[in-house]
């Protein structure tokens, strides 16, 4: 036996120095970043939902110059508030995601064919999905 060889006990002996943390900066600022705009765009759906609730006169004057009056207002408005809702819960996110995804899409769609600006819903709805692939890139 060599004088370099080692003992198998003495090697468990040996202790490797502990590694360091490095605090993972850039996964905490791109979580709190990621809720911080899931929670801004569900704010506004939840603002926007709960003053056509709420039948607020220019709201309901914009909306029914759209189309939408009477049942049908609070009938999208009881959607808006239950995607965004749904898009709060960490748990049905997915599905909030979706149904959000599809009351913007349609409010878009309803906005081109009127000739109106396209603008207010589609940032909404940027803002929601690079909320939520911040927030959950694994999942999307």
């Amino acid at each position: 036996m060599s004088s370099t060889s080692t003992h198998p006990s003495a090697a468990r002996r040996i202790r490797k120095a502990p590694k360091r943390r490095v605090p993972d900066m850039v996964g905490r600022a791109r979580r709190i970043t990621g809720t911080t705009l899931i929670v801004l765009g569900a704010v506004l759906l939840l603002g926007s939902g709960g003053a056509k609730l709420a039948h607020v006169p220019q709201v309901v004057a914009q909306m029914s110059g759209l189309g939408f009056s009477g049942e049908k207002l609070t009938f999208v408005a009881i959607l808006e508030l239950l995607s965004a809702l749904l898009f709060l819960i960490p748990a049905t996110r997915s599905a909030g995601l979706l149904l959000v995804s599809s009351f913007l899409g349609g409010a878009i769609a309803i906005h081109l064919q009127h000739g109106e600006t396209i603008f207010p819903p589609s940032v909404v709805l940027t803002l929601l999905w690079l909320g939520a692939w911040l927030r959950h890139p694994v999942i999307l």
